[in-house]
């Protein structure tokens, strides 16, 4: 009788916690999830004629060497085409000036 009576407190000590794992997966999580939505902002330059571009937004903007490519006039001495995006932009060598934009299609 004994033994029999330590074989069922050991089982029921040993089936508690697979029991109540189980339940666990059966009842809502009851953590807190916070969703976090990041927007994020592209900023497009509107480039106009006579604005200043800093050397640090000269720097990635790439060179247009092979202006014929893409139908463009040859560069005054002076200034060079550069192209950002979808435009190219006439800029002065040393001022960085735009004089001259032209949108590619």
């Amino acid at each position: 009788m004994k033994k029999l009576v330590t074989l069922m407190l050991a089982a029921t000590v040993l089936a508690a916690p697979m029991a109540q794992a189980r339940d666990d997966h059966r009842q809502p999580d009851r953590s807190r999830h916070v969703a976090v939505e990041k927007k994020v902002v592209v900023k497009k330059h509107r480039w106009s004629r006579g604005h200043r571009l800093s050397a640090a937004e000269r720097r990635h903007m790439r060179d247009v060497r092979d202006y014929h490519r893409y139908r463009l006039s040859a560069p005054p001495r002076g200034y060079r085409w550069v192209q950002v995006d979808n435009d190219f932009l006439l800029i002065g060598i040393t001022s960085g000036i735009i004089s001259s934009i032209i949108a590619a299609r």
